[in-house]
């Protein structure tokens, strides 16, 4: 299904993967895992053909699915439904057209030829599957949790998360022989996740998958690839262990021990034969053994065992907020719709200083789009919101519409203090893990988990004292989320929330929680946290 000899990988003109040789076949569930940064979903770009390798070859056979980790749907028609798009999956989108133009000529013309090219058409779909599509597509969108009425909405009426399950759902209803998906569950809640769990247990074909959910890879692979990269300036390998993830964490615990144990025996052997060298060199009657004992340390040098190195740790500190008035936020009477579809109305809500909001409701019930309005993103259908005195908002977009490729990560925070040196700049996004020449990289060309560091710098450039955050853990690896919750846990600026993370949630300790789309409020309590995952 997929065969990779000897792969490199450029990146922002720094190669950072080199000799990579692996295969996956039908019935192998692989997890690609690996820091945030270190090229996990640019390896699968090449994989999947949306990138070309620097040097190596990929071979594909059989069907490909491939999920990048936002995927856009920028060339699929705003207009056309979604349960369109996901029949496009096997082309039978273009097959009920096309049935649908030789009927209408077979109406005009009821000529022999016209009759009988729509009975083959429409025939070849009957034995393609295409009567039977329609309910496949309903069955597998209403496991990834999308509502049966939002499939016969265009693509454009939908939320981010709607539109990700419309792609997800394209993809498994294709039937591919191999599946590559990036992060599959962001933005699923735990039904969905579940649903799409036994999905790949049961997947019959060649499955490679990139996912910080810990279930998942706990649950639906047998088999890891680790790209071990440190640090932006290291070159990667691929190293293999079978088995999930926890035994693949156990087994690399294990192989880090033994080179750890094998890099200081060799230090020692090379310090003993220099010491050996410098005894004897002086001497002319020991230098050829000198000489022969030289030629030992260079060839353990070019041997060397290196030494696993720690993980850089990610830290995440919010500057003190400027004191804002004491009713930071007010809105009323807020709806959202998009054409006839109406999204939510009368929506009523109020923050104070200091105060934490969690937004919750279901997939489709407008979160997003709220916060869209309260940033200034785009504007209410009806109803009116203000700014406390002194409130200085920052937003973290869920889709990350505020970087944009063509700018470096130090453009992006020029942009937001215009009057910081470069150093200091530096340091904000260095404590994240962008350290080094990645500061000078097209932030087009960041991962995921990179992309969320940046959002996350920016909002720590700016002096804000309220924060709009939209799923601001998606994409980061489980040490970047605890850093991220442990920087706004005592921050005392007001936060208004959107987030699946339960144990995120659980570490900010809101106060309220706002009920959508209904827009009914309530005082925070434990039994909310078990909600989280399903809204």
């Amino acid at each position: 299904m997929l065969q990779v000899r000897e792969l490199a990988i450029e990146v922002g003109g720094s190669v950072i993967l080199e000799g990579a040789s692996f295969s996956i076949r039908a019935h192998d569930k692989v997890g690609l895992v690996g820091r945030n940064g270190a090229g996990k979903t640019s390896l699968l770009k090449v994989l999947g053909g949306a990138e070309v390798p620097f040097a190596g070859v990929v071979n594909r056979t059989g069907g490909l699915g491939y999920l990048p980790q936002d995927p856009r749907l920028d060339g699929v028609d705003e207009v056309t439904t979604a349960v369109r798009h996901i029949l496009s999956g096997r082309g039978f989108d273009e097959a009920m057209v096309r049935i649908e133009k030789l009927r209408i000529q077979m109406e005009e013309d009821a000529s022999e030829r016209a009759v009988s090219r729509f009975t083959r058409a429409e025939e070849q779909f009957r034995i393609d599957g295409g009567y039977a599509a329609e309910s496949e597509v309903r069955r597998i969108a209403a496991g990834l949790g999308l509502e049966e009425d939002r499939l016969d909405l265009p693509i454009g009426s939908l939320s981010g998360g709607q539109k990700r399950r419309v792609e997800i759902a394209r993809i498994l209803f294709a039937g591919s022989d191999l599946l590559l998906l990036d992060e599959p569950t962001n933005h699923l809640d735990s039904d969905a996740k579940e649903w799409l769990l036994d999905f790949m247990r049961a997947y019959r074909g060649a499955l490679l998958v990139i996912s910080h959910d810990l279930d998942l890879l706990d649950e639906a692979i047998t088999r890891v690839l680790h790209l071990d990269r440190y640090d932006d300036a290291s070159l990667g390998s691929i190293e293999e262990y079978k088995g999930t993830y926890s035994e693949y964490l156990a087994n690399r615990a294990k192989d880090e021990v033994r080179l750890a144990k094998a890099a200081q025996r060799q230090a020692k052997e090379i310090d003993r034969l220099q010491t050996l060298v410098d005894r004897f060199g002086a001497k002319a009657s020991k230098a050829s053994m000198a000489h022969s004992i030289e030629k030992r340390i260079v060839r353990l040098e070019d041997g060397k065992v290196e030494a696993p190195r720690a993980s850089r740790s990610v830290h995440v500190r919010f500057p003190p907020p400027p004191k804002p008035g004491r009713v930071v936020l007010e809105g009323e009477g807020l709806a959202v719709r998009y054409g006839a579809l109406e999204v939510f109305r009368n929506v009523d809500l109020a923050l104070e200083r200091g105060e934490r909001l969690l937004i919750m409701g279901l997939n489709g019930a407008g979160k997003t789009s709220l916060l869209r309005v309260l940033a200034g993103e785009r504007p209410a259908e009806e109803g009116s919101f203000r700014l406390g005195h002194n409130v200085v908002a920052g937003y973290y977009a869920q889709e990350h519409e505020g970087i944009h490729a063509g700018r470096t990560i130090l453009e992006h925070l020029r942009e937001q203090v215009p009057q910081a040196a470069d150093p200091d700049l530096r340091a904000i996004v260095g404590a994240m893990g962008l350290t080094g020449d990645k500061v000078h990289q097209d932030a087009g060309t960041l991962s995921g988990g990179e992309k969320t560091k940046l959002a996350l710098g920016i909002l720590v450039a700016g002096r804000h004292n309220l924060l709009l955050l939209d799923e601001p853990t998606n994409n980061l690896d489980p040490g970047s989320r605890e850093a991220v919750a442990e920087g706004l846990r005592g921050w005392p600026g007001s936060i208004l929330l959107v987030s699946h993370d339960a144990p995120f949630v659980r570490d900010l300790e809101p106060d309220r929680v706002l009920l959508m789309p209904e827009g009914t409020l309530d005082h925070w309590a434990d039994d909310y946290l078990d909600l989280v995952e399903l809204a």
